[in-house]
């Protein structure tokens, strides 16, 4: 029998990024949700997480997260799903959680149940035979086609998961869900669809609670927030006492982070915003309604995302209070790179300066031309092919600040102050290879999934 109303728990935008808020977690628990459903990856975190297979986020935050979870979904036994585990969703962020639940199950002695987790990697090779044989991967964002360069180039790619895997091990029968890089909105779509709702109200769910408590007001992060899907709406409340789903909240957050904020793609198809209804259902709860789901035409397109290491990485960190320095930075920075290649001429590196209190944040589109701040944070950063030179570079990058002779200057104390004497060690520098969506018939093909019963452990 078809339900009525599904309601969903979404406790925080990104598992682990930092705690999930306890009061609000615990205040929407308290209400029996249906699922418990969280996303724990985001490309926000830049090219390194991938391209080093590695978390950004605490292991302990993660592991608070994943064990409130747990404990709320297992003691009320309804479903817990987490997508694009560990930040990047690699075979090995995937292994980490999945290996978190275990311990967690023998910490607290739960009766036994079903766990499912798929892995997402997608093998280079594989790519560049599709290439090899004429298949297109169209590149996103005005990029070009992949070619087998962009390839090369790439240490690490994982495909984008739509609903397919979490539906498969919902039929399966699992209790806990751990997947692989994911799109966000699948985490939350996939378990209404499994349940019978309809597809544009489903993705919507998706959308509205991807990021929990950033479609509230006032802002607050790491809060709790439901969703509700029948089969003619979708509502959201918050469970923080201080917070509110308003209309203005809400509808800002469905057109947040969006080149078009009407459109939201995923493997499948795509959720269509623009005639979307937001009315205030009571105090603390939206409503929504009129989005469109639009199928895909043929053959599924999956996004895959790739990473490439450009080299290792030292930070450098200097402050500039001197007045006629912070007029002629422009020039300090020029006299700086000229030495830096003067004593590397042959060597291949890359040095960046970004000069906040100038134009640190927004670099060439800051829109402020005229410095207008009495001191200035000068951030260098050295990337080549060897730690040891990309020390040396950042060295001499960060030192030439203070030795750099403008015209007027006529002391010898120097024009900059260095935060610390040396530079610092940084993760390796990685940029993105892969930005492009690969068809596919079976949009299965690229998950692996798995499924084991964790058994209860015995008290002695």
């Amino acid at each position: 029998m078809t339900k009525e109303q599904l309601r969903i728990v979404s406790p925080n935008g990104h598992l682990g990024f930092a705690p999930t808020k306890e009061e609000s977690f615990r205040i929407a628990a308290a209400t029996k949700p249906d699922y418990y459903c969280c996303d724990s990856g985001s490309d926000d975190i830049g090219a390194a997480a991938l391209g080093a297979d590695r978390s950004v986020s605490m292991y302990q935050w993660q592991k608070h997260d994943l064990e409130l979870m747990l404990l709320a979904s297992r003691e009320q036994n309804v479903p817990m799903i987490v997508g694009s585990a560990g930040d990047c969703g690699t075979k090995s962020r995937v292994d980490l959680y999945v290996e978190i639940i275990k311990d967690l199950a023998k910490e607290h002695q739960l009766p036994p149940f079903k766990i499912a987790y798929f892995y997402s990697d997608v093998d280079t090779v594989y790519l560049a035979d599709r290439i090899k044989e004429g298949t297109r991967i169209e590149g996103l964002d005005n990029r070009e086609d992949l070619t087998k360069v962009d390839v090369e180039k790439t240490t690490r790619a994982v495909a984008v998961a739509g609903i397919h895997p979490y539906i498969k091990a919902l039929e399966m029968g699992a209790d806990v869900i751990i997947g692989g890089r994911s799109s966000d909105c699948a985490v939350f779509a996939a378990p209404a669809i499994f349940e019978g709702f309809p597809e544009e109200h489903a993705y919507y769910l998706g959308k509205v609670l991807e990021c929990a408590s950033f479609c509230a007001e006032p802002y607050g992060a790491k809060e709790s927030v439901i969703g509700t899907i029948t089969h003619n709406d979708v509502k959201v409340t918050a469970m923080a006492p201080h917070q509110k789903c308003t209309i203005a909240s809400v509808a800002g957050h469905a057109m947040y982070e969006r080149s078009n904020p009407y459109f939201e793609y995923f493997a499948g198809g795509m959720l269509d915003m623009t005639h979307c209804k937001y009315e205030q259902y009571d105090e603390k709860t939206t409503r929504i309604t009129g989005q469109k789901y639009i199928p895909i035409q043929g053959d599924t397109k999956i996004k895959i995302e790739g990473s490439g290491k450009v080299g290792e990485k030292y930070i450098g960190i200097a402050g500039v209070r001197d007045p006629y320095t912070i007029q002629h930075i422009d020039k300090v920075i020029q006299l700086s790179k000229e030495q830096v290649k003067e004593e590397f001429p042959t060597t291949n590196y890359h040095l960046n300066y970004r000069i906040f209190g100038k134009n640190g944040v927004m670099g060439e589109m800051e829109p402020i031309r005229d410095i207008q701040s009495h001191e200035l944070g000068i951030v260098v950063e050295g990337i080549a092919d060897t730690k040891e030179l990309a020390e040396a570079i950042t060295l001499m990058g960060t030192r030439q600040i203070f030795y750099a002779r403008l015209p007027e200057v006529k002391g010898t104390a120097g024009t900059a102050a260095f935060i610390v004497d040396e530079v610092l060690p940084s993760t390796a520098s990685y940029s993105w290879t892969i930005n492009h969506t690969l068809p596919v018939k079976d949009p299965m093909s690229l998950f692996k999934l798995n499924i084991e019963t964790i058994q209860e452990t015995i008290k002695v």
